[in-house]
């Protein structure tokens, strides 16, 4: 078995790739693809922890004339259905995983707590965190740089759905030039669409590397983990 590059990481999955090709709700083959990929790589010995979104059922947003903090707090709502559904399909392949929200559900997760999250790492249990940070205004970006912080994260990858960072849209402009490497003074003036300004800065204040990449192929988890340069690094 190979080494991986890295020992403790955050692995932030958003909700649309869960969706697969059906654009909403919860693509059960999809989910299972990259949860044995995620398997894969726990069995590597990895330190997983997970940030998930929520836009594959709801974006704070998307609520046109609604107040901000309640379509916010809807969109949080909506990360629990998604972690709940990794922790599911994770379990199933004898995974340990533990659910963590940042709004206090009892019934169905644990809430929040740093020394308990890295006890679990500690143990070798994958922790998933729900709810973004509890607060509305923040993106769940910003809780991956933030939960990064808080665990010792080596490096936080940035699994979407396209294959890195580009200047432009790709999917609009065919002509869009791939970054390889960038560096968070980059992302932050240029404005480029990897995260929003407040996650890059956090990042880029508490030194967390961030590698870019196309979750269209959840073989990439494996491919970033052992160090082979794919998508862009921010750092």
């Amino acid at each position: 078995m190979q080494t991986p590059k890295y020992k403790r990481v955050i692995l932030k999955i958003s909700g649309e790739a869960l969706a697969g090709d059906k654009k909403t709700g919860i693509d059960s083959e999809t989910i299972n693809n990259i949860c044995e990929k995620i398997s894969e790589a726990y069995k590597m010995g990895v330190e997983i922890a997970i940030v998930v979104g929520g836009g594959n059922f709801w974006r704070g947003r998307s609520g046109k004339g609604m107040d901000r903090t309640t379509a916010d707090h809807m969109g949080m709502l909506a990360t629990v259905i998604n972690a709940l559904a990794l922790q599911d399909a994770l379990e199933s392949r004898n995974v340990p995983t533990r659910v963590q929200t940042a709004i206090e559900m009892r019934q169905i997760a644990e809430p929040y707590i740093r020394r308990k999250s890295v006890r679990h790492l500690e143990k070798k249990r994958i922790v998933i965190f729900a709810c973004g940070t509890g607060n509305p205004y923040f993106s769940t970006d910003t809780t991956a740089a933030l939960r990064a912080a808080e665990i010792d994260a080596e490096v936080i990858l940035l699994a979407k759905k396209v294959d890195g960072v580009y200047d432009s849209d790709p999917v609009i402009n065919p002509e869009a030039r791939k970054f390889d490497k960038l560096n968070f003074i980059d992302v932050l003036n240029k404005g480029l669409g990897v995260m929003d300004s407040t996650a890059a800065s956090l990042c880029m204040d508490n030194n967390i590397p961030i590698i870019v990449f196309g979750l269209d192929k959840p073989e990439n988890i494996i491919k970033v983990l052992l160090g082979e340069e794919i998508g862009t690094i921010v750092n």
